[in-house]
C-alpha cells in the first residue's frame, strides 16, 4: 500500500500492466465528508485524468470495476446525473467500453436523504448504487463460472425431474435438457450488506483508539469482481483505497495487489487488516 496522490502514483506504473482496478472513489455528495469530496458540478473533470491513467495501465483483456453512488441536487427531490456524465466520459472520451452496468444492492442502507424520504416523504428510500463494469476492449477477460450462485428449489427440482420442452410466450424455445452447471449464473444486481460493525478492522481499531475509515464497502463488492474477473497471481489495484478492503480480499484470494490513499491516517489504520504480517500501527512509515 502506498500513501500518496492517485494522479502521481498511477502515472509511475507501466502500460499495459493491470489485470483489474476496482475502487469506490469519493462520492460527489452535497455534504463534506472527512475523507474529502468533490462537487458534483467539477467531478467530471476531477476524475477525467484518472481514467485516462486507468485505461493506459490496463492489460488488452483488463477490466475497471467503479462503484459510484448517486447524489440529490441541493435544496431539491431531484437527482443529480453526475455520475451517468462520468461514465460518458469514460466511455465517449477516455476510450473504456461499458461491458455492463451492475448494481449493489445494499438491504441495510439508511433512508436518504431524510428531508426528502422520512420528513416531507417525498421520495422513497435508495437501496441501490451503481457498479459500471468496464473495460479496454470489447471482450474482457471474465468467467461468470467462478461467481456461480446456489441453484434455487425450484431448479433443484427440475434438474432432478427433468422439463417439457416448450415454447415461452416471448418466443424463447425452453428444451429439455437441463444439466448441473455447478449453480446458477449471478444477477448484475448484487445483494451485499454493509454492516461491518463486528468486523476485526473495526474491533481492532477500538481496541487501540484508532477511527476507522467511515465509508467502508462491504468485502463481498470486490470479492465478487476479482474471482469474476481475475486468476490467481493477477495483479488488482484499488487507487482509492481508504481502509484498504480491496487489498485484503485480493490478498486472500492469491492475487497480487496495490492500493494508493491520499490520508496518512487511513493508510496507518488500514495495517490492522493484515495481522499476520505484522500490520501494527506504528511499525513503521509506509513508503
Amino acid at each position: 500500500m502506498y500513501e500518496g496522490d492517485a494522479t502521481t502514483l498511477l502515472a509511475s506504473l507501466p502500460d499495459e500492466s493491470l489485470d483489474l482496478v476496482v475502487t469506490s472513489p469519493p462520492y460527489a455528495l452535497h455534504f463534506k465528508k472527512e475523507y474529502g469530496n468533490v462537487d458534483k458540478d467539477a467531478y467530471v473533470e476531477w476524475f477525467r485524468p484518472f481514467g485516462s491513467e486507468i485505461l493506459r495501465i490496463l492489460k488488452p483483456t483488463g477490466s475497471f470495476v467503479l462503484n459510484i453512488g448517486g447524489s440529490y441536487n441541493a435544496g431539491a427531490p431531484t437527482r443529480s446525473l453526475y455520475h451517468f456524465r462520468v461514465l460518458l466520459m469514460l466511455c465517449d472520451e477516455v476510450g473504456f467500453h461499458l461491458a455492463q452496468e451492475c448494481f449493489w444492492y445494499n438491504p441495510a442502507k439508511l433512508p436518504s436523504p431524510a428531508e426528502w424520504v422520512n420528513v416531507r416523504r417525498m421520495r422513497i428510500k435508495d437501496s441501490v448504487e451503481y457498479v459500471f463494469w468496464l473495460s479496454k476492449q470489447p471482450k474482457p477477460k471474465a468467467d461468470n463460472r467462478n461467481v456461480l450462485g446456489e441453484y434455487s428449489p425450484d431448479m433443484r427440482r427440475l434438474l432432478l425431474r427433468g422439463y417439457r420442452a416448450k415454447d415461452r410466450p416471448s418466443g424463447h424455445k425452453i428444451t429439455n435438457k437441463f444439466t448441473d452447471k455447478g449453480g446458477s449464473i449471478p444477477s448484475n444486481v448484487i445483494e451485499r450488506g454493509n454492516n461491518e460493525s463486528n468486523s476485526d478492522y473495526i474491533r481492532l481499531c477500538g481496541e487501540r483508539g484508532l477511527r476507522p475509515h467511515p465509508a467502508r464497502f462491504p468485502a463481498a463488492l470486490p470479492e465478487f469482481f476479482i474471482k469474476f474477473l481475475t486468476d490467481p497471481e493477477d495483479l488488482v489495484l484499488d487507487p482509492f483505497a481508504g481502509s484498504n478492503t480491496t487489498g485484503s480480499v485480493a490478498e486472500g484470494l492469491g492475487r497480487r495487489w496495490l492500493a494508493f490513499e491520499l490520508e496518512p491516517k487511513y493508510v496507518e489504520t488500514s495495517r490492522l487488516r493484515f495481522p499476520l504480517a505484522g500490520g501494527l500501527p506504528g511499525a513503521s512509515k509506509p513508503r
